[in-house]
């Protein structure tokens, strides 16, 4: 048996989970009730409806993404090293590598399908309630939102692949979300926020907003998602919503963001693998 060996049977049992695509529904549910409130109240003056709905999409998916995805992955090998069945697959002609991509490998096909129904639903509606699509911004989300929820998926497989029950890993799946989602999207609340306080209201150090942001995006898939974004969309729209990228410094721009999503989906994948290849099974 292969990696894709793995995928193949894994798909078969994770999209059996109800609770999977239920977080998937609900988030295409919200989606499409944003699309449809802006269709109804209108927009803003000069901002194409289609780029304000996506424009919401975006923060409507950087909560609800994390959640689809630590659902889906986080007890892919640490549900199987509880309940015993891990020892079945590793009797097969298979490694502990393989295995380990081959969950990755499912749980990323899962939640790529789920997103995939998402963003045909809200394009059709698009087409319909507004009238055009903006198909390069529309694609330029649905690509960066992908690999936004696959960074996630392989955090979940990193933690599964490094704990041997279902708690620890649960805990460790909450944990992470709560650090780096729900403490980075709540304005002063937020990792940032206490960033600022510290360094420049207790320390006085006069520490800029691009670098504090750029210290989020380095602990947070997250925020480099939300940097990544800034490349779907035109500079004028972007201006409107008090944002300009020339302003901002290099390392903080929408390439920054993308090149740190990729890290933090390679980078924990590798981490799981070195994990799990040397976990005690027995």
């Amino acid at each position: 048996m292969s990696a894709f060996g793995v995928m193949r049977k894994d798909i078969l049992d994770v999209r059996r989970a109800k609770i999977v695509w239920f977080v998937g529904l609900l988030f295409t549910l919200v989606t499409v009730l944003f699309f449809y409130q802006i269709n109804v109240s209108g927009g803003l003056p000069g901002i194409p409806d289609v780029l304000l709905a996506l424009w919401n999409l975006v923060f409507i998916g950087a909560l609800f993404i994390p959640a689809i995805a630590l659902v889906t992955a986080y007890l892919s090998i640490a549900g199987e090293r509880e309940s015993g069945s891990i020892k079945f697959l590793l009797s097969t002609p298979i490694n502990r590598r393989e295995l380990v991509l081959g969950k990755f490998l499912s749980r990323t096909t899962v939640v790529s399908a789920s997103l995939l129904v998402a963003f045909v639903i809200t394009a059709g509606l698009s087409v319909v309630w507004f009238e055009e699509l903006r198909i390069g911004s529309f694609v330029a989300v649905a690509g960066l939102t992908t690999l936004y929820a696959l960074s996630y998926v392989a955090v979940a497989i990193a933690i599964s692949a490094s704990t041997s029950s279902r708690s620890r890993a649960m805990g460790g799946a909450l944990g992470f979300y709560f650090v780096t989602n729900l403490l980075v999207i709540f304005g002063d609340l937020s990792i940032r926020g206490l960033l600022d306080y510290v360094l420049n209201d207790l320390l006085n150090a006069g520490v800029g907003q691009d670098p504090l942001t750029f210290i989020t995006m380095v602990i947070s898939p997250t925020q480099s998602y939300l940097s990544s974004v800034l490349l779907a969309f035109p500079g004028d729209f972007l201006t409107v919503q008090q944002l300009n990228p020339e302003e901002m410094a290099w390392y903080v721009q929408g390439e920054m963001g993308l090149a740190l999503l990729v890290a933090w989906l390679v980078i924990p994948l590798l981490i799981g693998i070195w994990r799990f290849d040397r976990a005690n099974i027995g």
